[in-house]
């Protein structure tokens, strides 16, 4: 089954910082802290699978608030999405916003001008792979605090709090998220700059695989 419950909480950047290092100088989390009038939310976003010296793969960019309908400005607070697309929900593979650049549209390469055509309009939007320090370091260069701030993902069973803030869908058989796998419920963080776009960031560990079928698990 998929996640329990899924939406995003809209609010205000407190402040963020990163776990201490356990006894293998690792960190595991970011956390965010996040103000709503129901009060502070702890975030912890994951920025190391704990499974392979290549930790997460990530990707930051820029969105127009449009693109995020209809939950571009949410009144501050959680609110539940329905896992479908048009409720406002993410899934990394087919939001059009989100997804990866479309298939080739040339049996052969064009040339390089069209191609900077084509990058200017539908630019690329590669995986990165990298340490833990420098997933971190890729996200925190846009938690500013005082912005306003989305965050997608799992609410916390008890208290204030939301987590699985990452790709939630193409884990492999036998692994102990296999029955988390779902679409319409990816996890992700993005902070409102000051000219009303959104600074995205988005994360996957290196165990998951795409693309997935309608259950969210890998093809």
């Amino acid at each position: 089954m998929p996640l329990e419950n899924y939406g995003v909480l809209a609010g205000t950047l407190h402040r963020h910082f990163r776990d201490r290092p356990d006894d293998q100088g690792r960190w595991f989390h970011v956390h965010l802290e996040v103000d709503t009038p129901a009060g502070r939310y702890a975030c912890a976003v994951d920025v190391d699978s704990k499974k392979s010296a290549i930790g997460v793969q990530w990707k930051v960019f820029t969105l127009y608030p449009s693109v995020l309908e209809p939950v571009d400005a949410p009144d501050p607070g959680y609110h539940d999405l329905a896992r479908t697309s048009g409720s406002g929900a993410i899934d990394y593979l087919r939001h059009p916003a989100l997804a990866d650049r479309r298939g080739c549209l040339f049996v052969r390469r064009p040339p390089q001008w069209l191609q900077q055509v084509l990058d200017r309009f539908d630019p690329p939007r590669p995986w990165v792979e990298g340490s833990h320090l420098e997933a971190s370091a890729a996200l925190e260069q846009i938690l500013v605090p005082g912005r306003q701030v989305l965050v997608f993902g799992e609410p916390f069973d008890e208290g204030l709090g939301m987590h699985n803030i990452h790709q939630n869908q193409g884990d492999p058989p036998g692994s102990q998220w296999w029955e988390e796998n779902g679409i319409w419920q990816d996890g992700a963080t993005m902070t409102r700059r000051p000219d009303g776009l959104y600074d995205v960031f988005l994360s996957r560990f290196s165990s998951q695989r795409v693309p997935t079928d309608d259950n969210g698990h890998p093809l």
